[in-house]
């Protein structure tokens, strides 16, 4: 629940910024957070039942933020690379993906924690 308002201030701060031709300081920040939601949408099935969508969180995500077809891109690439690197080394749920799932959700809420703080206020 508190990843879910965290996403949704991040959304709000997407939706207020103007549109750059170029990055916009966040870029790298959320290519992160892309990641970190592949490797969750990869993760929670495999060890503990979850109604999270990480995969329609991050649409979500994009669409919000309206990047161009590049950035488009990029944020897609890095959710399928977190996906990708936990489906090569996990195939049953074990105490270091359990581990690492705790660890990535509270990397993803002090993530999109920090977009907020850093660049909707």
């Amino acid at each position: 629940m508190r990843f879910r308002l965290a996403i949704i201030a991040v959304a709000l701060v997407l939706g207020t910024l103007p549109s750059l031709a170029i990055d916009p300081p966040y870029q790298r920040q959320m290519e992160r957070l892309a990641e970190i939601m592949g490797s969750l949408y990869f993760l929670q099935p495999l060890c503990q039942a979850g109604t999270e969508d990480w995969r329609g969180e991050m649409a979500e995500l994009i669409e919000l933020d309206q990047p161009d077809e590049d950035r488009r891109q990029r944020l897609a690439g890095a959710f399928n690379v977190g996906y990708t690197a936990y489906s090569r080394s996990y195939r049953a749920c074990t105490p270091a993906a359990r581990e690492a799932f705790t660890r990535l959700l509270s990397e993803a809420e002090r993530t999109a924690r920090d977009i907020h703080t850093r660049f909707a206020e």
